[in-house]
């Protein structure tokens, strides 16, 4: 009877055996849980730089618009000839003192194209007393 009563004998190898699998799938399911959460985290940061960059882009665009609108201003006709005259003390030439000068290749061609393509040039005389 002594065998009937004595227990079988408990190993510490057989008793890792039985719980390496529970282990294994704590470790699996820990491993997938930390990828998630990380990926989860990679993907609100990416939205945060996102959203800074169409900020950011939007107030480039606004400042670009309103650079245009500066220089159309600047480049206007009627300003450039009155700073011209008031700043730069220019005045437009006197009658006689500018003269056309067609371009040789206008006279040889017949076309209206040719003729607008090629404009005319303006030369001014210096009104010295000669």
């Amino acid at each position: 009877m002594s065998k009937a009563l004595s227990r079988p004998s408990v190993s510490v190898a057989g008793v890792l055996m039985h719980l390496l699998p529970a282990v294994m799938l704590f470790t699996l399911f820990a491993a997938v849980g930390i990828l998630h959460v990380t990926s989860r985290v990679l993907v609100v940061d990416m939205g945060y730089r996102l959203s800074n960059a169409e900020g950011e882009s939007r107030s480039l665009t606004r400042e670009n618009d309103r650079l245009k609108l500066e220089l159309a201003t600047l480049k206007a006709p009627g300003r450039l000839e009155r700073v011209a005259r008031e700043q730069l003390g220019m005045a437009m030439p006197k009658g006689g003192a500018v003269v056309s000068i067609a371009d040789e290749r206008v006279k040889g061609s017949g076309t209206a194209q040719a003729r607008s393509a090629a404009p005319a040039v303006r030369v001014a005389e210096r009104g010295t007393g000669r």
